[in-house]
């Protein structure tokens, strides 16, 4: 016998005595959103677990913050967009390659948004407008010698020994004048209050954008929204293997056993009304997504505001077996206030073509390229995004979308004198169209659109101070069958807020909870990069 086949027959025996071993074993995923799916995905992809056993809990009918929903006549609502980069994402293009795509089965979902952005690529000429409705030059950062210096002084400070501080800490009040502070701001959603942590860690994993970050090329966009290009095929792929969807599910508890280690025995769920109880036998695993960025948003209307909610069942979740046992994270660091993690977003259906015209002569990018377009003097800090169109799957030829926030929603604004968040979406869309100076086309486009704001209370949640420990580990030291995916656990040198922390984490969980002895994609170290370096330096003199 030869070694070849002798090595394909050990393999084989392993792959049988795999799927033994893995029978009447389930796997319950905590949440719908991304890092659940992706673990499914990786269940099946890479551990031949059997799609039957996988179930997936939400208590919605959309998982996760990955949305995109709506209508022509009712109007369209994306809660917010996530930036995705080429160089920065590097499970989630690996997993992404392995995904048929809806519209060609035989090409990948990632091949499918490489051929899209590359047809359309982003450039932005219209980065920053004053409040004279003027675009301003942005090729210089801004920078003075005061700030260079903080800026070398955070990168090189160990996490360990920044614990709370903010950014505004580390940063003077000139720092948050400069053009590099509105674009990177607005760019990745940050606060002055912030974690000076989590600027820290963008600032080196997103090192290779800094000199582009006026022009926006870095970013990654997909054919539609991002449940279409990307939830959407990824729910079909785990359809076919009979993965177990449990949707209008509320997970209320996890009972833990009654030891050192942990283990969760049960999980405790509410659906249609009725309680009920799930027993976790040996070798079941449970995978939590704890917190959620999007929890306990609330949307308006044309002619009504959002309300502001507090905390959901996520939260509640986390806040309950956070107390039972140690290691399970300090959820109180990022679901406590409020007001320092909240922004309000708005999605605008338009039923003609008449804002995209006048922004495409304003601008100088052609309507719908997806640059980020950020009013640097308004006073709700509001910036907007025209997608490429359509941006919806439903979406017909004569209906145009696009999507905007305002990161200071308690602030009154410069055109309607009423805070954001007391705002109507036409009240909203009005501060809009003063800021661009579209006055005299502001009745027809009111009049043919229909805006919808979005408040979402956690959306900055995952930024707030935190200290080490505050976010559980993926794996808590003494589980024995639990493990935390999302936005809410830790990865060393990784960013929260982007779709590569939750896919990452999720291979991260499943890898360890099973044992599976293949690589994870590991991070870029584009700090080491002596020309990445060069250019950060030549740019923050600029």
């Amino acid at each position: 016998m030869s070694v070849l086949t002798e090595e394909r027959r050990q393999k084989k025996l392993e792959e049988i005595m795999m799927k033994k071993d893995y029978e009447n074993k389930q796997v319950y995923f905590i949440g719908g959103g991304l890092a659940s799916l992706a673990g499914a995905v990786y269940l099946i992809r890479d551990c031949d677990f059997p799609g039957k056993a996988i179930h997936i809990i939400e208590e919605m009918t959309i998982g996760g913050s990955n949305d995109g929903a709506g209508n022509p006549e009712q109007g369209y609502v994306i809660r917010g967009g996530r930036m995705l980069n080429d160089e920065a994402y590097e499970n989630t293009w690996e997993l992404l390659s392995t995904i048929p795509s809806l519209n060609d089965p035989d090409k990948s979902v990632r091949t499918e948004i490489r051929e899209f952005d590359t047809a359309h690529p982003t450039h932005a000429k219209a980065r920053l407008v004053n409040k004279n409705a003027e675009i301003e030059d942005v090729m210089s950062m801004g920078f003075d010698l005061s700030d260079r210096l903080a800026m070398a002084k955070l990168i090189i400070t160990p996490e360990e020994k920044m614990g709370k501080a903010r950014i505004n800490d580390w940063f003077g009040a000139h720092f948050f004048e400069t053009n590099f502070w509105y674009m990177w701001a607005t760019t990745f959603a940050f606060q002055p209050w912030h974690s000076a942590v989590e600027f820290k860690r963008y600032m080196i994993r997103f090192m290779h954008e800094f000199p582009r970050i006026q022009t926006l090329e870095g970013v990654t966009r997909t054919p539609y929204n991002q449940y279409d290009s990307i939830i959407l095929p990824l729910k079909k792929y785990l359809d076919q293997y009979d993965v177990d969807f449990k949707m209008k599910c509320t997970v209320n508890d996890l009972y833990f056993k009654n030891s050192e280690d942990i283990t969760v025995t049960a999980i405790h769920y509410t659906r249609e009304d009725a309680q009920g109880v799930i027993e976790i036998q040996e070798g079941d695993r449970v995978i939590i997504t704890n917190g959620s960025m999007t929890d306990g948003y609330s949307l308006g209307s044309m002619t009504k505001a959002p309300v502001l909610k507090g905390k959901g069942n996520s939260w509640k979740l986390w806040d309950k077996i956070a107390k039972k046992k140690s290691g399970l994270g300090n959820p109180s660091s990022f679901d406590d206030d409020i007001d320092g993690s909240k922004w309000e977003s708005f999605t605008v259906t338009c039923q003609d073509s008449r804002f995209f015209d006048l922004m495409e002569k304003f601008s100088r990018n052609k309507a719908g390229s997806g640059a980020l377009v950020t009013f640097k003097d308004s006073s709700w800090f509001m910036s907007i995004v025209l997608a490429h169109q359509p941006h919806f799957l439903n979406q017909p030829e004569n209906v145009n979308v696009f999507w905007g926030y305002g990161l200071y929603p308690d602030k009154v604004g410069d055109y309607v004198k009423k805070r954001m968040s007391d705002c109507t979406g036409e009240e909203i869309l009005t501060e809009l169209l003063g800021h661009l100076n579209f006055e005299n086309d502001r009745e027809a486009i009111l009049k043919s659109a229909n805006c919808i704001p979005c408040m979402m209370p956690f959306i900055t949640s995952q930024f707030m101070p935190r200290s080490l420990g505050d976010r559980p580990q993926i794996i808590p030291e003494g589980s024995t069958n639990l493990a935390f995916v999302g936005q809410f656990c830790e990865i060393p040198d990784d960013v929260v807020f982007t779709e590569e922390y939750s896919v990452r984490a999720a291979r991260i969980a499943v890898y360890k909870l099973f044992g599976i002895n293949k690589e994870i994609t590991p991070i870029n170290q584009y700090q080491y990069d002596i020309r990445t370096l060069f250019s950060a330096f030549i740019t923050s003199y600029r």
